[in-house]
This record gives structure tokens, sequence and C-alpha cells, in this order.
């Protein structure tokens, strides 16, 4: 399995191939409605994938897309995510390379905090993010769980001063 960060040439035969991979539940649980079919301006979206507002990862089996992660800017510093892997490839750990790629390339782009809403009955999202995003606060809202990291965590360089220090 490889992972690679997706641009405008890339997203759309991975968007397409991943989406037809999906079940009518996993499309449910990931655009939280049914969904047989991608809209044009569903397609847009995800596709315009820029590497500074919106960024995106691709998991590849012989070169085939079995999963996506992306990361869209929702202002200065936060960024939503998503995550979705083809059906016969998930629970095999994709998501979780996905998700631990997509951090590095959220931090590349300076967000400071990740934030996502999972539909309460999608327990393996909701498992993933607990084991990849470490500390990460899970609120629950009317229809959905809100999830929020805080990158910085990830990013945040200690100097061995700093270990020293805080001995002391």
């Amino acid at each position: 399995m490889r992972v690679t960060e997706l641009d405008r040439d890339t997203a759309p035969e991975a968007v397409d191939v991943v989406f037809e991979g999906l079940s009518a539940r996993s499309r449910y649980l990931r655009f939280h409605s049914p969904t047989p079919r991608l809209t044009a301006s569903a397609r847009r979206v995800l596709t315009d994938v820029d590497g500074q507002r919106h960024g995106a990862v691709c998991a590849r089996v012989g070169g085939e897309p079995i999963g996506i992660a992306r990361v869209i800017r929702t202002g200065e510093c936060g960024a939503e995510i998503a995550v979705a892997v083809v059906d016969l490839w998930q629970r095999r750990g994709v998501g979780r390379l996905l998700l631990e790629e997509l951090t590095a390339v959220a931090a590349r782009m300076g967000v400071a905090e990740l934030h996502g809403n999972v539909l309460p009955d999608n327990h393996a999202m909701l498992a993933l993010v607990r084991k990849v995003l470490p500390g990460v606060r899970l609120t629950r809202e009317v229809d959905t769980i809100e999830l929020s990291y805080p990158l910085a965590w990830v990013t945040a360089e200690i100097s061995d001063a700093d270990l020293v220090r805080s001995l002391r």
C-alpha cells in the first residue's frame, strides 16, 4: 500500500474510484445522508485540491485508489477532516495510515486545529480518531459527534533543554 498526496490532476480519478467502492451505508456514514451519486458541485469541491486550502492524501494498492483523507480549511487556523475507505479495505489499517499522513499535510498547511462531524453510529471512525489523535475531544451535538484536535500537539518541537528544565 502506498499513500500519496493528491492534487487537481490526480484527485478526480481517485474521488470517482473511491466513491464507487463505497456501499450505500458507507456513503451515508461519510456524507451524513443517502448519496447514491456525487452531484457535479460535490465532485467539484472534492477534486479542488490545491495543497494550501484543501489537502488530500490517497491510499493505493497496485495503483488502484482504496481510500482518501482530506483536510479543508474552515478559517485561519482550523480545518475540517474527512476519511473514506472503500468497503473491501475497511478495518485493515488504511484509515489509520491516511489519517496519520493527513496530520502531516495539515501541519504543513499551517493548520492549528482539526475538527469534523461524525455520525454517532459510525463506531469505526470514532475508534479511528481516538487511536490516531490521542486526546481528541468528542462532543455530542444534536445529530452528530463533533471532534476537535489541537494539531499543535503533533507539530510542537521539544528540545533537550526543554526536557531538562521540566525535570527541575
